[in-house]
């Protein structure tokens, strides 16, 4: 799990067929930016479900092997919906700067979902930099977090305390 003040290296980026060339583009220039990047890509010219995906990343993300994850496909909800399916993962589907920001700051979101159809590269690059350069308030936040989790773990969240 990636810390308040951790800056992220190891990044995992997955696509699905219809985000493959942002996806692409997007781990080239994190490279040049000396990022550590995984590609989670469907073969060249196939056709993939998100799910496959949203599955390694999540999984990387969860399981320590990246610090944060990228996912794209057209519009971002399905890999949002099958990523946070997994225990550990908190992805957030983002449109614009603000959205970034306020998954990082607040939930402290550790994937990100981006829509190929309805984003152009360069608002995905400035959307990723910006979210990659934010780093979690906590105070407040943490405790919501932690409700995040005991729903994650099948307990009703109510019972936490709401103090803060």
């Amino acid at each position: 799990m990636l810390y308040d003040d951790a800056v992220p290296t190891r990044l995992a980026i997955g696509a699905d067929h219809r985000g493959t060339e942002a996806a692409v583009r997007l781990a080239d220039r994190l490279r040049a930016e000396h990022y550590d990047v995984v590609l989670e890509l469907p073969a060249a010219g196939q056709a993939c479900d998100y799910p496959d995906a949203a599955y390694s990343v999540g999984t990387a993300v969860a399981g320590g092997r990246a610090d944060l994850g990228i996912l794209i496909c057209g519009t971002g909800v399905g890999m949002s919906m099958a990523a946070n399916k997994i225990k550990g993962v908190r992805a957030a589907l983002v449109h614009d700067e603000i959205t970034a920001e306020l998954s990082r700051s607040h939930t402290n979101a550790n994937i990100i979902c981006l829509s190929a159809d309805l984003l152009g590269i360069r608002l995905i690059e400035k959307i990723v930099d910006l979210w990659l350069k934010t780093a979690f308030e906590g105070g407040r936040h943490v405790r919501r977090i932690a409700k995040i989790e005991a729903i994650e773990q099948g307990r009703d969240p109510r019972g936490l305390s709401n103090g803060g």
